[in-house]
């Protein structure tokens, strides 16, 4: 399949699933959960506040050298969108690419994601827990602070009480 192939299915329309495409075509599903969406919602605001321009955008697809990924959140420029519009899927990452560890994700996964967002463009990839706690790495490796967001861990730790 091609993820236009994915978009237009109507019986893939409506899942309770984040859908994301492997690089053979293959669909992937991850269930819904309201606690991840809830987390999710709330990192979308938070760096739309911190950024304070540019776009943030839930479930926003990217193509990669994997597939077809879907990051929980992403943070846009306004350049980034100058250039690729609605494009879908996204032909680079945008800046920042955030995804929200279920219990179900396997560490090589996200480490693979992460692998995978850089590689397409990403400055720079979070990964946030259920409880808010945050792992940046940009593609130098982990950093202990965001260089787009320094104050990133506080913001992101506000999240856990505000979620819960």
């Amino acid at each position: 399949m091609q993820w236009q192939d994915v978009v237009d299915n109507p019986y893939l329309r409506n899942l309770p699933f984040k859908i994301e495409l492997n690089r053979w075509g293959k669909v992937e599903m991850s269930p819904a959960n309201n606690r991840h969406a809830l987390l999710q919602s709330r990192l979308a605001q938070m760096l739309r506040a911190a950024m304070g321009c540019g776009e943030t955008l839930t479930e926003a697809s990217i193509q990669t050298s994997n597939g077809v990924r879907v990051p929980d959140v992403v943070w846009a420029s306004d350049g980034f969108l100058d250039r690729h519009g609605e494009e879908t899927p996204f032909s680079r990452a945008p800046e920042i690419c955030v995804e929200v560890v279920s219990p179900s994700n396997a560490r090589g996964e996200m480490l693979e994601k992460i692998a995978l967002y850089l590689e397409a463009g990403a400055r720079e990839v979070w990964l946030v827990t259920d409880a808010a706690a945050l792992e940046i790495q940009d593609r130098e490796g982990v950093r202990a602070t965001s260089s787009l967001i320094p104050d990133a861990p506080q913001r992101v730790a506000g999240l856990a009480q505000k979620t819960r």
